[in-house]
């Protein structure tokens, strides 16, 4: 029988959950107060919609919450999602997961009181994306950064210009380069589709390649693309609502932090709560402005306003005065999928960063984790090789994996290999697959 899964919020958040789970034949439930929201997923998803308030016992029985694997309350109220999911527990799901605005809440020494409500794991969006935008100024030559095994291995994405050597070359010829080795282009975007690519596909110029690689090939990357990196010591921030809160207050130890709002009393609140960032009020749309307080100055800046068009026009007005880094962040998921063309260094989504985080949780047998890529199709999930079947008696070029999937990274004990089509799988491997969706169900079918 399939996993039976109830998601609380149609949101951005709740829809691109259910978009994932969709793809892997799952029994999805989502509730939501707006009828017309559940109606327009309805026609694009097959997926059971109840309209009515998840902290509603009725609503949750009707949803057979007492049947579900999983419960994630992702509504924008955080009262809702607390009272959701303790509910949902109560009457039978095995798992909760909520959402929650307030920083106090994820401090390590409070996780007893959620946990003592029942709530097996909260979550901020706001927080998670600023980890995120804190791992994207580490390494600033890049527009993505996933990391697999604390860094072993990472898939570092970027956008190819016309200098680079790459330009033009068929996939199939770089094979022969020694550097490799220890390198692999694993997918291309290419107006706004995602490629997974075979040898006889030519790189363009404007493609964004993802490379994967090794811990001590990163920085080869880098060389191979002829791309430059600067180190980031001054960056600035534009917004002051929760999520630039944390991402200033996960900066601030790092970088010299300049945050400017538009709000003369967020700013002093703002104020009080960070240690070292220098707040200043004033009108962040205004381009002069943000000249006067050191734009010209700054190796990074971060668009974090609620508005998404604010945050992109201001971005390529930062990068047009000099700014190495701009990251802005975008609330409609069709912005993402123009990140990598739009001349804005990265586009972030909170709420997708989030869904990602949360798709961990929904591993199964032999998935040990699942990260989706911000304006991909495409996702790694990650396989553990649990019997001696065919994936270990043939080489992965014989095994025929579906063309939109691709092992891309494989971690042997402290081992890690970038394998070509020779490469054979072993007992106890753990394979990192980057997958179209409809890719999945083969996938898993190899994988049991």
């Amino acid at each position: 029988m399939a996993v039976n899964i109830v998601i609380a919020g149609a949101g951005d958040m709740g829809f691109h959950l259910a978009e994932q789970l969709y793809y892997e034949s799952k029994n999805i439930i989502l509730i939501d107060l707006d009828k017309d929201v559940l109606d327009n997923i309805g026609s694009r998803l097959d997926v059971l919609t109840i309209e009515g308030d998840s902290a509603s016992i009725d609503v949750l029985k009707k949803a057979n919450i007492h049947n579900a694997e999983l419960m994630l309350a992702v509504t924008t109220s955080e009262k809702t999602n607390i009272c959701t999911a303790v509910l949902a527990k109560q009457l039978g799901a095995k798992k909760v997961i909520a959402r929650v605005r307030n920083h106090d809440y994820l401090y390590p020494e409070n996780k007893i009181y959620f946990e003592n409500l029942g709530i097996d794991s909260i979550i901020s969006p706001s927080m998670l994306c600023s980890k995120e935008i804190s791992r994207l100024m580490k390494r600033s030559s890049f527009s993505d950064v996933i990391e697999f095994e604390d860094g072993r291995l990472s898939v570092v994405g970027i956008t190819l210009d016309r200098y680079s050597p790459l330009i033009n070359r068929k996939l199939s010829d770089t094979r022969t380069d020694p550097i490799f080795k220890e390198i692999r282009i694993i997918a291309i975007v290419r107006d706004q589709r995602t490629i997974i690519p075979r040898g006889d596909i030519f790189i363009r110029n404007n493609d964004h390649v993802f490379f994967i690689s090794n811990n001590k090939s990163v920085n080869t990357v880098k060389d191979l693309v002829h791309h430059k990196e600067k180190d980031i010591h001054d960056v600035m921030i534009i917004g002051g609502d929760d999520l630039a809160y944390s991402t200033a207050r996960e900066l601030e130890d790092d970088y010299g932090v300049t945050l400017i709002h538009n709000e003369k009393e967020r700013c002093k609140w703002l104020a009080e709560r960070l240690d070292t960032a220098l707040i200043i009020h004033g009108d962040y749309k205004n381009i002069n402005l943000l000249i006067e307080e050191g734009l010209e100055t700054m190796d990074g800046f971060l668009a974090l306003t609620d508005s998404s068009e604010t945050n992109i026009i201001t971005s390529l007005s930062a990068k047009n005065h000099g700014v190495y880094k701009t990251i802005a962040h975008v609330d409609t998921r069709e912005y993402i999928h123009i990140s990598h063309s739009i001349g804005v260094d990265s586009l972030i989504n909170k709420k997708l960063v989030a869904a990602n985080h949360v798709s961990r949780y929904l591993k199964k047998g032999q998935v040990e984790a699942v990260s989706g890529i911000q304006g991909v199709e495409a996702e790694f999930v990650q396989y553990a090789v649990t019997k001696n079947n065919k994936l270990t008696k043939k080489n992965l070029k014989a095994l025929h994996f579906p063309n939109t999937a691709v092992v891309a990274g494989v971690i042997r004990g402290e081992e890690v290999f970038i394998p070509d089509g020779q490469f054979q799988l072993q007992l106890h491997d753990k394979a990192i697959v980057l997958a179209l969706p409809e890719a999945k169900p083969v996938l898993e079918k190899l994988f049991n």
